[in-house]
């Protein structure tokens, strides 16, 4: 006798009511496992908490050495932080808005004169944003950051006094935009003399020097992503030229005058290189609002920035 059942039984146990029914495998969720942070990405996370404070101490110290008392020193200090964190604060939030991955601003403490700091940087994920994200993100911290710095500049020149020029002082120079402020708010400076810039006028000037450096059209510089939301692929043709003109100065610069402050800005653009990573979407228009003021926006660098800013 055979033990086996028979093809029919066997059918019929299966087609049985009481059979289990078969389990798709792509319908039976999966568990997510979220991998732990590591050392190096809690480091990433966290350093931002602590370059801030020590970007603080740095200006706070380099304006005590500048204008030889601690309040002024502190004066400078907040003045110029405020308009960095308002700068940053601009990138970031837009990059919250538009859902673009965004670390916390790095500020970069120098505690060396005559600045104490070499601004701020906020890393982004590429490629996520569309055309219109990218462009507000890039746009909205120089924006936000020219806010304070003409009221620390409006505010500081009208507490400048005239003074009669030292070896011993530090001589810098005004972009147009400074010097239309100093001839409307500052006192008038006699032949001969020179202007005792208050900290906080002081301070709008380096944040000008700042806002205008972060607006040149290369690469993933402030002035890079408006000019790749504007132009596109074309831009990478604009920012190689316009990065073939800005090393020719500097070069000129160095020997003619000799003038080398510039080259190791120029090296860190050779090495970042002109060309912007493509965004999410590059169809998306941006309207003419914001392609006036993205620009009038680039165009500020002409009157933000001084080649020369400290004499040698």
């Amino acid at each position: 006798m055979n033990d086996y059942p028979s093809e029919e039984r066997c059918v019929g146990a299966w087609s049985s009511p009481a059979a289990p029914e078969p389990i798709l495998a792509e319908l039976v969720p999966q568990p997510v496992v979220v991998p732990r942070r590591g050392p190096r990405s809690t480091f990433w996370r966290f350093l931002p908490l602590f370059l801030f404070p020590a970007t603080c101490l740095s200006t706070f110290f380099v304006g005590w050495l500048t204008f030889e008392t601690a309040f002024q020193g502190f004066i400078y200090s907040a003045s110029l932080m405020t308009i960095l964190l308002c700068h940053e604060m601009g990138h970031y939030v837009q990059a919250r808005r538009y859902w673009v991955p965004a670390t916390l601003p790095y500020f970069l403490p120098v505690p060396i004169p005559p600045i104490g700091t070499m601004g701020a940087v906020i890393a982004m994920r590429p490629g996520v944003g569309d055309r219109k994200a990218i462009f507000d993100i890039g746009i909205t911290g120089p924006l936000a950051g020219l806010v304070p710095t003409l009221i620390f500049a409006v505010v500081g020149l009208r507490h400048s006094v005239p003074m009669v020029p030292t070896s011993e002082a530090t001589h810098i120079g005004f972009p147009l935009l400074m010097q239309a402020l100093a001839s409307l708010a500052s006192p008038p400076v006699p032949e001969g003399m020179g202007l005792d810039m208050h900290p906080m006028a002081f301070a709008a000037w380096v944040g000008l020097l700042i806002t205008s450096l972060n607006l040149i059209p290369i690469g993933q510089l402030d002035g890079g992503h408006v000019l790749y939301a504007l132009l596109r692929k074309k831009a990478h043709r604009v920012a190689s030229m316009f990065l073939m003109a800005t090393t020719g100065a500097v070069v000129f610069l160095a020997l003619v005058y000799r003038y080398p402050i510039w080259i190791m800005m120029i090296l860190l653009l050779l090495m970042m290189g002109p060309k912007h990573p493509p965004t999410a979407d590059d169809s998306v228009p941006l309207g003419p609002t914001r392609v006036v003021l993205g620009w009038l926006t680039l165009a500020f660098v002409l009157v933000g920035f001084t080649p020369m800013p400290f004499a040698m």
